[in-house]
């Protein structure tokens, strides 16, 4: 307890001070969930093994350091398999199509009106559903998990870039008419710049959405290969640390991943007032 009321106090002085320097704010910045992650998972450790809770329950964060150091070679198979063959494909295609579809969207008033709330229907679909149709029309292999993931990835994109191409006023519509500006030339220079940060937003969140797609689709049907696979299959062994070293691995590759669009965000869309403010705090 006194170790959790020193972290939570020096948190405390760290979250409400006001620093002169830049580099030291920085650092404060970056200690302070450092230090609240690392409470958390010594207040983790005293609980699981003062109160004797059964490791098949909870096991502590050393006993899943642990069995994640001695099974590497399985956790980068599981990886590979997953995150950078179905993830990384699925994600760029779903994106990718539902950045184009919204374009067509947004020059055809039909599409509009005809394709949106059927995108609005399928997107409601639950993927637990959609996974075992996926795997009996592509098969048992990567290849399915990426269908999967393109379609939970697809109409996010889509609803959010049509939201960010109507982003635009009137009057910087008209402004580009008088300089005779075609749609095309539209396009590029006003509406894609001001749907950035709704096409980001798409982004970030499908950062998130491929993986559990993923990984909820290699419970259906896989190659003995993979995170979903290994959670399942490691569950009904009782190795639950196992479970926890998949689990972290995902998150790390999840935040990992978002971490990354966020800094492209933050490169990409520099003039947003967001992006300004954050900047100068």
């Amino acid at each position: 307890m006194a170790c959790i009321a020193t972290a939570w106090l020096l948190n405390e002085l760290l979250s409400s001070s006001n620093y002169r320097n830049a580099w030291v704010a920085r650092l404060a910045f970056y200690a302070a969930p450092l230090i609240f992650g690392l409470s958390v998972l010594y207040l983790w450790e005293v609980l699981t093994r003062g109160l004797h809770i059964p490791f098949v329950l909870l096991p502590p964060p050393s006993m899943i350091w642990t069995r994640l150091i001695h099974s590497l070679p399985t956790l980068w198979a599981d990886f590979q398999q997953t995150f950078l063959k179905a993830v990384i494909t699925g994600y760029a295609l779903g994106c990718g199509l539902g950045f184009l579809v919204a374009i067509a969207i947004d020059r055809s008033p039909f599409l509009q009106k005809g394709l949106l709330p059927l995108g609005n229907f399928v997107s409601a679909l639950p993927v637990i559903g959609v996974a075992p149709i996926m795997v009996m029309w592509f098969g048992f292999d990567w290849q399915s998990k990426v269908a999967v993931v393109v379609i939970m990835t697809f109409f996010p994109m889509l609803v959010n870039t049509v939201s960010g191409l109507a982003a635009t006023s009137s009057m910087e519509k008209d402004l580009m008419r008088t300089y005779a500006a075609t749609w095309f030339q539209t396009l590029v220079k006003l509406r894609l710049p001001a749907a950035w940060p709704f096409i980001f937003n798409a982004l970030k969140i499908n950062s998130t959405l491929a993986l559990i797609g993923a990984i909820v689709a290699e419970f259906f049907g896989t190659p003995i290969v993979g995170m979903g696979f290994r959670i399942s299959t490691e569950v009904g062994r009782m190795n639950v640390d196992m479970v926890w070293a998949e689990i972290a691995v995902a998150a790390v590759a999840g935040s990992a991943f978002y971490g990354i669009v966020a800094l492209i965000e933050r490169a990409v869309t520099f003039w947003h007032p967001s992006v300004r403010n954050a900047r100068t705090v």
